[in-house]
């Protein structure tokens, strides 16, 4: 297993500095740490002043989700309804991320951490402006300027994928309500709230990464035919890791976005209508 100052030493090389604000996304399976080297080497690299953030997103309390409606495919009405009677409802303090890997979970539950109240899509931080990046989470705005995606944008923060790709890069769905006309559709969830469980709904973007792969793709080989990139490549453990400022990776998904996606609704009849089936 690689240790904490290797890993320090790797991710100095690649460009992170002490006081850096870093959105980090992670396969620690392929980095060849645990959890607790890679955070405690995160934290030392970036000091006092920095701040770590992790995507803690929850999709099991939600009866809108493409996970759910692949579950009750074949339900009864009655096996739907005691199902939604078990689900567990959100509660930012105790409530597991899903699919966000070892390190999101080691942030969620660092001592002193802060997350953001959004019952789908919280983030996790630690450090110096943890409190003052998470606070006031619009729960009618999953991932746009009202959550803590729109702050990191203003605050110089920096995109950390380490080993993965851009497919899982959450700040790409900023620049999604960002481009005119944007689908929107209804989420539902369970949350507790004043130690009542109840069912809340709203109206929010119609998130979709689906081409975000092909997006980091563009994003990486034009800034690599400029004077100065900003994507910085590099090992860190026994993976590939790349790190670059998050306002230009999402000034760069809003003007790609803005022309993919026309072009796709427009010409793609089957399609449109497809990502309209929510």
């Amino acid at each position: 297993m690689t240790g904490i100052p290797s890993l320090a030493e790797d991710l100095v090389a690649l460009g992170l500095r002490p006081g850096a604000t870093v959105l980090a996304h992670s396969s620690l399976r392929r980095v060849g740490a645990g959890a607790d080297a890679v955070l405690a080497a995160l934290r030392t690299v970036l000091g006092t002043e920095g701040t770590l953030v992790a995507p803690t997103f929850t999709a099991g309390n939600s009866d809108t989700s493409p996970a759910y409606r692949e579950r009750i495919r074949n339900m009864t009405p009655e096996q739907i309804r005691s199902l939604q009677r078990e689900m567990t409802p959100f509660d930012p303090d105790s409530t597991p991320s899903e699919g966000m890997g070892q390190l999101a979970e080691a942030v969620r539950c660092a001592e002193g951490r802060v997350r953001s109240a959004h019952p789908q899509t919280s983030f996790a931080a630690v450090g110096a402006r943890a409190g003052e990046l998470l606070i006031g989470h619009d729960e009618n705005c999953h991932l746009g300027e009202r959550s803590p995606l729109g702050r990191l944008y203003a605050s110089d923060a920096q995109v950390l994928l380490l080993g993965v790709g851009f497919e899982v890069c959450s700040a790409f769905h900023l620049a999604e309500y960002r481009i005119p006309d944007p689908p929107t559709r209804t989420y539902r969830c369970v949350v507790m709230r004043d130690r009542v469980r109840q069912w809340i709904s709203y109206e929010d973007i119609d998130l979709d990464d689906s081409d975000f792969g092909a997006l980091g793709a563009d994003f990486e080989k034009s800034d690599a035919a400029r004077p100065d990139p900003v994507v910085r490549g590099g090992r860190v453990g026994d993976t590939h890791a790349r790190l670059f400022p998050l306002d230009a990776a999402v000034d760069f998904a809003t003007s790609w976005l803005a022309g993919k996606r026309s072009r796709r609704l427009f010409t793609d009849p089957s399609q449109n209508a497809a990502r309209f089936l929510h």
